[in-house]
């Protein structure tokens, strides 16, 4: 293997190979220069330019790996606790916390709800869960890039199912009791008010609020515009899910025809209008997550925010303005403009997940431009196929499976690093992170070369 310079990386990451050295770049004699690729860009995410690679460069490792992926000198000791653990551990606390509050808050619903409809609650809630099941395993699908942390996922389901919920009926009637001191009556304002209006407004804000406060409180696990979608679709699921218990219970009380009625309404014609209307918040935010200051993101929930208010407005207001036509034309356009809103979510999800894919081979190519990384590894970690062939070939030697799978792990995070040192995100701190993911990837390639030598001998 070549030794790298000690000094700082190479200012010109990713450049071409005749650009003059920056001055105080240390000049290594005697190696090769160090092979460069342009890596593609994802779609979907923030153009990297000369300046910003500048700006943040790589540091350069001690020893370049060489053309043969997972080489490298054998270093027994672990990494240490990585930078931020206590804030980590303080954030997970918290979240737990949260978690526990909102578990209690479902079953004191489940209670009540058991206590005014009986058996009959168990039934409601298994036709209520028929599209959940179905959002959250796609919405895992789509997370399995770079899946978020399982106890962020199940807050945000948690939050739409309870307390945004609580929070809607709470603030719904404190409109009410405002609009009553104010001397506008119930009388006052058109039937139509409430759900073209109110209702977008409230629950919309209600739902998305959480969103805000994980890119605040936990902006390393709110990277991009998929996790926006990820997260948005499973808070509007758990509102949907709740709401589907309220209205199948109503709807039960009149009649069995009526209960029928509603689950093919809301369940299999239009299961998902919450969880689209709470993405358009969730990938603005991702958009500015990547790259932006805090205040600036606060500001880019605004228009998801805001689209998500009108998508809702107009679906309510399309449903109100058709039922007065007849339960056909009101089923017909319930169906078409739910396949409209359904298909444009899930084609979304598939371009995102597929621009997230791009964006993790982009920035690992910074990593193997300095010689990090090499570019053999680059395509196993950033392919769906290198993967699945990476845990198949260390699958063969003793612990090579869980070593693949921390190399896999850390390389996804090293993505977000590196884009958020690009971005001028993170300061010294950022980089202190990156050093040690840097440490731990290639840790455990050396732990995984090892066993597959001691297997080979």
């Amino acid at each position: 293997m070549n030794p790298a310079s000690q000094g700082q990386g190479n200012p010109h990451l990713g450049g071409p190979m005749n650009q003059p050295q920056m001055q105080g770049q240390p000049q290594m004699q005697g190696q090769p220069p160090m092979q460069q690729r342009v890596y593609e860009q994802a779609r979907f995410a923030p153009t990297v330019t000369q300046e910003m690679r500048v700006r943040a460069r790589v540091q350069a490792p001690q020893q370049m790996v060489s053309d043969t992926p997972w080489t490298g000198a054998v270093r027994q000791s672990q990494p240490e606790d990585g930078p931020g653990s206590t804030a980590n551990i303080v954030r997970l606390v918290i979240a737990i916390l949260a978690v526990v509050g909102l578990t209690v808050g479902l079953l004191i619903l489940a209670l009540l709800g058991g206590l005014s409809l009986g058996v009959r609650l168990f039934a409601v809630v298994a036709l209520s869960a028929i599209p959940l099941f179905g959002i959250i395993a796609y919405v895992l699908w789509l997370d399995r890039w770079k899946p978020q942390p399982k106890i962020v996922l199940g807050l945000c389901l948690l939050w739409g199912a309870v307390a945004a919920i609580i929070l809607t009926l709470f603030f719904s009637l404190l409109g009410k009791v405002a609009l009553y001191f104010a001397g506008v009556g119930a009388g006052a304002l058109p039937d139509a008010f409430g759900s073209v209006v109110e209702a977008p407004i409230v629950e919309e804000t209600t739902k998305t609020v959480l969103l805000v406060a994980i890119v605040l409180a936990a902006r390393r696990h709110f990277e991009g515009p998929l996790d926006g979608l990820v997260y948005g679709a499973l808070i509007g699921a758990g509102f949907a899910f709740t709401e589907n218990v309220l209205y199948l219970a109503g709807a039960w009380e009149s009649s069995d025809f009526e209960l029928w009625q509603t689950f093919v309404m809301r369940c299999l014609f239009s299961p998902l209008l919450h969880t689209v209307f709470c993405t358009c918040a969730g990938v603005t935010i991702g958009f500015a997550a990547r790259k932006w200051q805090w205040w600036a993101i606060i500001l880019m929930w605004l228009p998801g925010l805001v689209l998500g208010m009108i998508l809702h407005s107009i679906w309510n207001g399309t449903m109100t303005g058709l039922s007065e036509l007849g339960v056909i034309p009101q089923t017909i356009g319930l169906i078409v403009l739910s396949f409209i809103l359904t298909t444009s979510w899930v084609v979304l999800g598939l371009l995102l997940r597929r621009s997230e894919r791009l964006h993790t081979l982009n920035m690992l190519g910074e990593y193997a431009n300095t010689g990090w990384f090499t570019h053999a590894e680059v395509d196993m970690l950033g392919t769906w196929k290198g993967r699945k062939f990476g845990k198949q070939w260390a699958n063969s030697f003793p612990g090579g499976r869980e070593e693949m799978r921390t190399m896999i792990r850390t390389s996804a995070e090293l993505s977000t690093t590196r884009m958020r040192l690009l971005a001028g995100v993170g300061g010294q701190k950022e980089r202190d992170i990156e050093s040690f993911q840097l440490k731990k990837f290639s840790s455990a390639r050396d732990r995984l070369l090892t066993a597959s030598r001691s297997v080979i001998r």
